[in-house]
């Protein structure tokens, strides 16, 4: 892949990209964009990437520009580009809420985009990213924007852009529900007994442990779950509590007020 990336604004995610590209990706020329000078400073030292000031001066040349900014700056950021940008360009968009059309349309409708939804588990080259692209992406586009987000962690295709609302609600937001679940694990180690550093680990080494078993056995979930639960022990009898508390509807309505939400966000 010998291209030329631009990278619009420096933070989490444009990083941990940054940062698996330079690892996973030989021969592509790298560049990023930033308004703060210490921002610009700190992915130059960390990376040895050329940086620019100046949006529209570090697009030009660039055969993938990556909207890495947050949402509420799109506004500002997609005029400034709008002049430098050229139909052969794509747009890769990691800007939460912000559709493709929108987008495209900045840009004078014929713009190639692919929007892509990954989580924080990117920081650790672990994000779940889920991609969209719009009627202007070539085959070859598809790939180059698989193949950037792959850098971070496993990619899935949607082909409708509406359906971004509850991937955002169940990945994008996914990784808070699942520290939400330890935390609980966790206070419930102490409030039982537990010194708090024992309740700590064995709350997030069981998580760990759980998450790799479910992503390497190949079995299907609820199989796994029947595994851990003899007929009358203790998983039972917790189970019992939890489907009594309706566990799996309080779930679900927590998705669909996520998904609600990111409709509510993205206008």
């Amino acid at each position: 892949m010998s291209k030329t990336l631009c990278f619009i604004g420096s933070g989490n995610i444009a990083n941990a990209l940054i940062g698996g590209l330079r690892d996973q990706v030989p021969g592509l020329a790298i560049r990023s964009a930033d308004p703060c000078r210490q921002a610009r400073l700190r992915i130059r030292d960390a990376y040895s990437v050329e940086t620019f000031e100046n949006n529209a001066e570090a697009v030009r040349e660039a055969d993938i520009v990556v909207l890495s900014v947050k949402p509420q700056v799109i506004p500002q950021v997609l005029p400034e580009l709008a002049a430098a940008i050229s139909n052969d360009q794509l747009i890769l968009s990691v800007a939460a809420g912000t559709t493709t059309e929108k987008i495209n349309t900045s840009f004078g409708g014929e713009q190639p985009v692919v929007r892509a939804m990954p989580n924080t588990p990117a920081m650790v080259g672990m994000a779940m990213t889920t991609l969209y692209a719009n009627t202007h992406c070539s085959p070859q586009q598809r790939a180059d924007s698989a193949k950037i987000m792959k850098a971070v962690g496993s990619v899935a295709w949607i082909d409708q852009e509406s359906d971004m609302d509850v991937v955002t609600a169940v990945s994008g937001s996914g990784p808070a529900y699942f520290f939400y679940m330890i935390e609980a694990l966790r206070e419930a180690g102490e409030t039982a007994g537990l010194p708090a550093d024992t309740a700590n680990r064995l709350a997030i080494e069981t998580a760990a442990g759980a998450a790799a078993l479910a992503r390497r056995s190949g079995q299907d979930i609820s199989t796994l779950r029947e595994q851990v639960t003899s007929p009358g022990g203790t998983t039972e009898a917790a189970l019992g509590v939890l489907r009594q508390l309706e566990f799996k509807h309080l779930m679900q309505r927590a998705i669909e007020r996520a998904a609600e939400r990111s409709r509510e966000l993205s206008g």
